[in-house]
């Protein structure tokens, strides 16, 4: 890949072949829906879609008996007039537990569910729109109603905790896995206190070059979903982390096409977003054993500590990238664990 193109211009182009080749496997008339969705979404979100809008017809062509004669190629956009709300509903229930072709095993919770519905309805709605199809039969179908989690994250002490192990842990370890420890150290401890101290997503982390590290306004450049450019700032524990990192990135060897990426893998490129989802969880299973830390456990980290010293919503809405602050709100301004500890003190049952 040319050295002048960016790591997201490169994904763009990654995706925009892998989604052409998805679609030679789904019925023609698909291509117009992707064509036309195309100015709105990411390359990641019509890939995701195209997954999704393939499994429907796979499922019409394997269990349901009207389409067992046909092909993939056989299928025309008339099809959708031919199926009715029990035929959708049926769908949905199967997407609940269902086996691939290859027999692996897939099962579909809520969350799961409503993404695969929901492009399911657009794909119907833009055929509907264009009055390619008569009825659409999505709109009567009732959406998996989402249930709210509680918010994983670390305590304040977790985190100082997370950090002093990631520095010294290296003591306990002998032979080839301290010499593995004392080559990523740095790295690590970089990327861990970048995600603690910014909020910025792993798929953010791993995209950043190193001419996005701006020292002079500890800021870094990154892309959000959807394509928007935006600054964030990081404080000077952040900074003296990246420092830290960049003096040791000076002397590494890239391979070709991944000279300007910050994070580096051990084979020399670019990190990858499952790199690190591992590495997080190699260092935070030994310490924090209650909860299963992620690299997004470590955003809501950070989205939880910046509204409990804020109270201000829309700055952590924006800081994390939300595009709606409703979903910053549903997720961090809920009563914290403390003002629920302070309401069973407050309330007595009799008077001393």
């Amino acid at each position: 890949m040319n050295k002048s193109v960016s790591y997201h211009e490169q994904m763009d182009i990654k995706n925009t072949i892998r989604l052409r080749e998805i679609l030679k496997t789904m019925p023609p008339f698909c291509k117009d829906y992707f064509r036309a969705i195309e100015p709105t979404t990411s390359t990641k979100t019509r890939i995701s879609y195209a997954y999704d809008i393939r499994l429907f017809f796979r499922y019409l062509l394997s269990e349901n008996p009207a389409f067992k004669n046909y092909t993939m190629q056989d299928l025309k956009v008339t099809l959708l007039d031919q199926l009715d709300v029990v035929d959708i509903e049926e769908y949905q229930e199967y997407l609940k537990v269902y086996e691939s072709s290859d027999n692996e095993l897939h099962i579909n919770k809520e969350r799961g569910l409503k993404r695969k519905m929901s492009a399911l309805r657009s794909f119907y709605l833009y055929f509907y729109k264009r009055q390619l199809i008569t009825q659409n039969p999505t709109l009567l179908i009732n959406m998996p109603k989402l249930h709210d989690k509680a918010i994983v994250r670390l305590d304040q002490d977790e985190t100082a905790a997370l950090l002093e192990y990631m520095e010294h842990c290296g003591n306990e370890l002998t032979g080839q896995k301290k010499r593995y420890y004392e080559k990523t150290k740095l790295r690590d401890i970089a990327i861990v206190t970048l995600l603690l101290g910014t909020g910025i997503r792993v798929s953010e982390c791993v995209g950043l070059d190193i001419l996005d590290v701006d020292f002079k306004n500890n800021g870094i450049r990154i892309i959000r979903k959807g394509g928007n450019e935006m600054v964030v700032y990081f404080g000077t524990e952040v900074e003296q982390a990246l420092r830290d990192y960049l003096d040791e990135r000076k002397n590494a060897v890239a391979l070709s096409g991944h000279e300007q990426a910050l994070f580096l893998s051990t084979q020399h490129k670019r990190i990858g977003i499952q790199a690190v989802e591992n590495m997080v969880k190699k260092y935070t299973a030994g310490i924090i054993a209650t909860k299963k830390i992620t690299p997004h456990k470590l955003r809501s980290t950070y989205g939880t500590a910046l509204y409990q010293r804020t109270g201000d919503i829309y700055l952590v809405a924006e800081v994390l990238g939300h595009k709606d602050v409703n979903t910053t709100r549903k997720h961090y301004a809920a009563m914290s664990d403390e003002k629920r500890r302070m309401a069973a003190r407050v309330v007595k049952l009799r008077e001393s």
